[in-house]
This record gives C-alpha cells, sequence and structure tokens, in this order.
C-alpha cells in the first residue's frame, strides 16, 4: 500500500531528527518551510583537509514516490569529480527505492573525501577563518572589530571598471530585523543588472551608520545576462565564514535574479552556533518574499495544487 502524505511527513521528521542527533553542529536548517537543509561534510573531525556542503531539498513524496534534490558545493569539486560523485549518490537512490537515504549520501561523500586525503591528490587551497570568536575574545573583538567594507568595494570596482559612472542607485530595501540573544540580523534587498549597481548599493548601505558598524555584512547577488544566457553572481562571507555561500546557495535555490540581497549582524557577545545561519537565510528569504521575488508559503502551495490539476487534466486528455 502507497505511503500516505503524513507517513511520508513523519518519515521526514523522523530522519531530519536523527541526523540532527547524529552529526550536531554540522547540520544546518537552512528553511524549515521549504525543508531545506544543509550538511558540512569533512574526510575527519580534527583537522580536516577536504570539505564539502551538501544541500537538499525534501519534496513533499520523499522518500516513497521522489528523490530529494540536492547541490554538492565546494570550490575544489569540478568536472570529473562532481559527476562520479553526483553518479554515486543517484546508484544509492535506486538501490533503495522508497528509504530514507540521507545518512547513505552523507557517508557516501565521507568516504569519498577520506579517500581523497589518503591518495596523493593535492589539498585545496582553501582561506580559513573562524567562525564565530570564543565568548572570552568579545570584549577585544568587539574594540579591534573593522568592517571589511572597504575590500568589498575595491574588489567590485575592479569588476564595474567597464561600467557606467552615472549608473542610478537602484532603491534600496530593508526587512525586519530578527534578534536572538542580543544577536540581530537585518537584511537588505535591492533590484541590480549590473555589478557597477551592486557596488553603489553597498556604498550606500555603508554610508548608513549603523549598518557600517554591524559585526558582518553578508551578501549574495545574482544577475541574468540574457545575451550569455548565464548567471553573473557572487558573495561575500565578510568574515562569517561559509555564511555568503549559504545565502547564495540560497537564492539559487529559490531561482530568484537581478537581484542583490545584504545581511547585517550585529554580534551580542553570546555565540549561537548554527542558529545564526538558520537566521540569516530567514531574513534574506522573508526580504525576498516581502518584495515578491519569492511566492509565500501559501501561493507556493497553491500553485503546487494548480498544476498537479492541470498534469492530472492532461492526463485525462491523453487517455480518451
Amino acid at each position: 500500500m502507497a505511503a500516505s502524505d503524513a507517513e511520508r511527513a513523519q518519515q521526514q521528521i523522523d530522519e531530519i531528527e536523527a541526523l540532527s542527533s547524529i552529526y550536531g553542529d554540522d547540520w544546518c536548517v537552512v528553511d524549515e518551510n521549504e525543508k531545506i537543509y544543509c550538511i558540512k561534510i569533512s574526510d575527519c573531525l580534527d583537522q580536516p583537509k577536504w570539505t564539502l556542503c551538501l544541500q537538499v531539498i525534501l519534496p513533499p513524496g520523499y522518500p516513497t514516490a521522489e528523490p530529494p534534490i540536492y547541490q554538492l558545493n565546494a570550490p575544489w569539486l569540478r568536472g570529473q569529480d562532481y559527476t562520479e560523485l553526483a553518479n554515486s549518490l543517484e546508484e544509492i537512490y535506486v538501490q533503495n527505492l522508497g528509504e530514507s537515504i540521507l545518512y547513505l549520501w552523507v557517508e557516501k561523500i565521507r568516504e569519498v573525501l577520506v579517500e581523497k586525503a589518503q591518495s596523493s591528490d593535492p589539498e585545496p587551497d582553501i582561506k580559513k577563518t573562524t567562525e564565530e570568536v570564543d565568548e572570552d575574545d568579545v570584549d577585544d573583538f568587539l574594540l579591534d572589530y573593522q568592517p571589511l567594507q572597504e575590500d568589498q568595494i575595491k574588489m567590485l570596482n575592479y569588476m564595474a571598471s567597464g561600467s557606467q559612472e552615472d549608473e542610478e542607485l537602484p532603491p534600496i530595501h530593508h526587512g525586519n530585523p530578527i534578534t536572538d540573544r542580543r544577536s540581530t540580523f537585518q537584511a537588505h534587498l535591492a533590484p541590480v543588472v549590473t555589478t557597477r549597481q551592486v557596488k553603489r548599493v553597498l556604498e550606500k548601505l555603508y554610508e548608513n551608520k549603523k549598518i557600517a558598524s554591524a559585526t558582518h555584512n553578508i551578501y549574495a547577488y545574482r544577475i541574468y545576462c540574457e545575451d550569455k544566457q548565464t548567471f553573473l553572481q557572487d558573495c561575500e562571507d565578510d568574515g562569517e565564514t561559509a555564511a555568503g555561500g549559504r545565502l547564495l546557495h540560497l537564492m539559487q535555490i529559490l531561482n530568484v535574479h537581478n537581484v542583490l540581497v545584504v545581511v547585517s549582524r550585529w554580534y551580542g557577545g553570546i555565540l549561537l552556533g548554527p542558529d545564526r545561519f538558520k537566521h540569516i537565510n530567514n531574513c534574506a528569504r522573508n526580504v525576498l518574499v516581502e518584495y515578491d521575488y519569492v511566492p509565500s508559503t501559501e501561493e507556493s502551495s497553491r500553485q503546487a495544487g494548480k498544476s498537479k490539476k492541470i498534469r492530472k487534466d492532461n492526463k485525462k486528455r491523453t487517455e480518451h
């Protein structure tokens, strides 16, 4: 007998709870409503050489009727390495149809990373930064901290050097802040179609003393180039390791384009652990929904219902 929606939902809840328990801080909830999750996987716990981020979306039919939608994210993962790993994951799915497979996927990825660490493959050249300062260092950090915006603007200045100097400043919108344990997160959004506009928006935001004084100003943008039918996209952590990449991944999953999202975080002196990534992505998603870049959860459900009805109607017509 086929599993009901309620049974599938419960299977997903059970699997997520188990994975959260097994992997602890390496497991991250990107968006609870959309069932988007992320797990950081490495070849070992102490001084890992190879690390990869597996991002998954659990569709309503998973695990009995649909596979998870996934992305493999690592700076070194390209070409044949990506293809071979993706093929391995799809093979695991086929061999375990109807079963929960995320744990099998994670351990397969770890196995591949361990093999790379033990082989003669050169270690990836990835700049390491700390995720959050220790509580003992909070006072020193707040006194010594200098925002990184000048370097960010220099980088964008170079990228936008061929653009018009008098390009119009796009409108900038600000989302509602989220506060947790004295840390505050707030998203800012602007429509952009060139890197010059990205630079202008950042400059304008940094004119605001409150935003300029934020502990981190994380951003990501996606611009669709119609002539090449490709995306121009980039992100910035601003000292919050992997936050920019996670924000960009969220924007890719939501399929938004021609938009810049900046999330400011004012650190309150208490470590939040992986919750900080949840707040960063929630802020970003909320402002994208508010300004109609992404449909709300209710609208998505209605659209899904309409699509399902259209598919059923089409099926009936083909049967006749």
